[in-house]
């Protein structure tokens, strides 16, 4: 999927980078706080929790990188057969892809939602001695899980729209990449660190 020429994805990267980076920092300080446990529990202390909250953690920072993984096009895919296949059946394949995994992402947070609706009205707390109230993580958890949505109908119905208006496009911003895109992309990726790495 070209970054340059889809309109979605120009619209999908700045909130999907935003969501990684939060999640990124959120990561860190996760990592710092584990390491002052270690430290503290070599003293005879303990955070508590720290297990816990790394748990809910996992759980934010997956559905988080869904939209993410999507707006880089790097969702894995298998195209052993689908590069054989004539233009117009790939074309038909691979919207068939994008809206299988846009209702997947509606469905995941619909179900999602439905949970955490019944959380809030039976005031679910973890088991834990944390006894954390379960609306927060789960609230962080479906704010990924709604990108994740929004960015996938999003290309879903671009795709759709490509279909009937300009068939020969779909393939071009909906193809799983090839060997040769993905070689050149690292290559950019490269040259680009090494230029601002003054390498």
């Amino acid at each position: 999927m070209s970054q340059q020429t889809n309109p979605v994805t120009r619209l999908a990267l700045p909130p999907t980078r935003l969501m990684a980076l939060l999640c990124g920092w959120a990561l860190l300080a996760f990592t710092l706080a584990t390491c002052l446990e270690i430290v503290l529990r070599k003293l005879g202390y303990s955070l508590q929790g720290i297990d816990e909250i790394g748990g809910y953690l996992m759980a934010v920072l997956s559905c988080a990188g869904f939209g993410y993984t999507l707006a880089h096009n790097a969702h894995t895919r298998i195209d052993l057969v689908l590069a054989a296949l004539p233009r117009a059946l790939q074309a038909a394949l691979n919207v068939l892809a994008m809206v299988t995994l846009a209702a997947l992402a509606v469905f995941m947070l619909w179900r999602a939602g439905a949970e955490l609706l019944d959380s809030i009205e039976l005031k679910s707390v973890s088991t834990s001695p944390l006894q954390v109230p379960l609306w927060i993580p789960q609230s962080l958890w479906i704010a990924g899980l709604g990108l994740f949505a929004i960015v996938a109908a999003a290309y879903a119905v671009h795709a759709l729209w490509l279909l009937m208006r300009n068939p020969g496009e779909v393939n071009r911003c909906y193809a799983p990449p090839s060997v040769q895109h993905e070689l050149a992309a690292e290559l950019a990726s490269l040259k680009q660190r090494q230029s601002e790495g003054g390498v």
